[in-house]
């Protein structure tokens, strides 16, 4: 299904194959590649999410007064959303967008030696991964030394999913940080089982990949969510108070007395 995807990728690895000579350092050139690609996506989907975070008070409050009746809440969301020139998807779309090229992605770096056959010798990354196509648990068979490098693949792989769940549960609070939190732990217990038997040019594709984002994050990502909430508050400020004009519209109007 991703074919002519992985094929795009096989050929601009070639290229970077021809001047880079290891295929490691290959495949970070690649994922610096991709990553620069995907920057303007995914700084769109960062300010869906700022704002997201700026409105939610709103929402939720919406929620709660036709909590009983979901039709007339659906109605109001979409107000909401449609006043407010909100998609609530926005957040979520760059990274439908990113899916086939990451499994294409992994596709190539899983099956390196089938598109290259005429390749002689291993696929490494220098002398820290002998082998970019030996996975962690076909790597123990040797022992734990042998093994060692690809281990600690294994465990960036698993501790990188982690930091970037931690350093965005701070832009939540009470409940919706602490349930980041506990999903971002989770996750990182999830991908050393994941990671076991996958091959070491997936892990160092994924971990120069997360590590990226980190930096990106520190660096970039929270500045912009900074500032798409101060321009969202602002906004919010100056302009009616959808809900408040809401809540005045259902306010139980008084008994006349006779």
């Amino acid at each position: 299904m991703w074919d002519w995807i992985v094929n795009i990728l096989l050929e601009i690895l070639k290229v970077i194959q021809g001047f880079a000579v290891d295929w490691g350092l290959s495949i970070i050139i690649l994922v610096i590649i991709v990553r620069l690609l995907l920057t303007p996506l995914l700084l769109k989907s960062t300010k869906a999410t700022a704002r997201m975070q700026v409105l939610q008070p709103k929402l939720m409050e919406l929620q709660e007064r036709y909590a009983d009746d979901p039709q007339r809440q659906a109605e109001e969301l979409q107000k909401f959303y449609s006043e407010n020139k909100f998609n609530p998807f926005g957040g979520c779309l760059p990274l439908f967008i990113q899916m086939p090229l990451l499994l294409a992605l992994f596709t190539l770096l899983r099956d390196l030696p089938h598109y290259f056959p005429n390749h002689e010798g291993s696929f490494a990354f220098f002398d820290i991964l002998p082998s970019l196509t030996t996975s962690p648990a076909t790597a123990m068979a040797d022992g734990f030394t042998a093994a060692l490098p690809y281990i600690i693949a294994l465990v960036l792989f698993s501790v990188l999913t982690l930091i970037p769940q931690l350093y965005m549960s701070r832009n939540q609070t009470g409940a919706q940080a602490q349930s980041m939190r506990t999903m971002g732990v989770v996750m990182t217990i999830m991908m050393l089982f994941v990671g076991w038997g996958l091959p070491a040019g997936v892990l160092l594709y994924y971990d120069v990949s997360t590590l990226w984002q980190v930096i990106q994050q520190i660096f970039v990502t929270q500045k912009i969510i900074d500032k798409a909430k101060a321009e969202e508050e602002e906004r919010l400020a100056n302009a009616p108070m959808e809900v408040n004009v809401i809540r005045r519209e259902r306010k139980p109007r008084p008994h006349k007395k006779n």
